[in-house]
């Protein structure tokens, strides 16, 4: 008889915190793995996540402030992921970092990061959009449960899996398209468990989870839902600017907006703020939309 793999009992955020949790290698070079039940190619929010936990860890006493990233080739979830990070500088106010995560002796990803130590300065933001509270809305399992007998089998399992982060849209989208909307859209977002006291850690939740829905903005002015052939999408690359301090397990409102689709690429943005409405982070990111034949 086959050995039977024993099931994960630790729950999703758990899991997360260990995926993002990297082994040290050498000096500057850590080694991450990815979670067992991809098969086709990494989540290129995992990629991020882990990057950036990364460069973390060849800094002290100061906080990520923006990050710069390129998705190169697609990631094999197969293998480990050996993530290089270079020591550009460290100022008095500022350290820079860059990272390559290496895969069958190629680059896959590379990214820049900036850290600044903690200064006081003027500030200014534009305000968050009046929308419902999260607690108003359908939860995620509420919703999978409703329409999971129209998810093509072989999507199911994943789609009705566990997950480490909970999305509550709120203005909820058909997944499997035909009905087009202006390009924009609002969801509520959180880690599914506490997370620890940890600042860096939070920023690279964040970062994970910056990427889950960004992307599908570009689709909504067309009428493609989640499980369309008729279009390959890839994320190009993504940038992150962290403005204040904020808990990943408490709800976040991330506000998208797609200006341009050109090209075969779709151009987004993002814009993070806290439960007591401030903003705490902004993304942009452009991503693959080429139109199959």
């Amino acid at each position: 008889m086959a050995d039977v793999e024993p099931q994960d009992e630790r729950s999703p955020v758990e899991q997360l915190i260990q995926l993002l949790d990297l082994q040290p290698i050498e000096v500057n070079i850590f080694l991450g793995t990815s979670p067992k039940d991809r098969s086709q190619r990494v989540f290129g929010g995992q990629v991020l996540g882990q990057a950036l936990v990364a460069a973390h860890r060849t800094v002290e006493g100061r906080f990520c402030h923006s990050l710069h990233a390129y998705f190169l080739l697609p990631g094999d979830p197969k293998v480990p992921i050996l993530y290089e990070v270079d020591r550009s500088r460290d100022g008095q106010s500022f350290s820079s970092r860059r990272v390559v995560a290496i895969q069958h002796g190629r680059p896959i990803f590379h990214m820049s990061v900036s850290f600044q130590i903690d200064e006081p300065g003027l500030e200014h933001q534009i305000d968050a959009p009046s929308v419902p509270r999260p607690e108003t809305l359908p939860s995620e399992d509420d919703f999978r449960r409703q329409i999971v007998d129209k998810i093509p089998i072989e999507y199911r399992d994943h789609f009705t899996r566990r997950r480490p982060i909970e999305l509550r849209p709120v203005d909820r989208v058909d997944i499997f398209g035909g009905e087009k909307r202006p390009p924009h859209q609002a969801v509520w977002v959180r880690a599914t468990g506490k997370l620890p006291d940890d600042v860096a850690l939070h920023q690279c939740v964040l970062a994970y989870a910056s990427d889950m829905t960004l992307l599908d903005t570009s689709l909504l002015p067309h009428g493609i839902g989640w499980f369309s052939n008729k279009v390959q999408m890839a994320s190009i690359d993504h940038a992150m600017w962290f403005h204040r301090p904020f808990r990943a397990d408490q709800w976040l409102l991330y506000v998208q907006d797609s200006p341009s689709a050109s090209g075969a690429r779709g151009f987004n943005r993002g814009l993070i703020y806290a439960d007591d409405g401030r903003l705490v982070a902004s993304v942009a990111q452009e991503g693959l939309m080429r139109v199959r034949n």
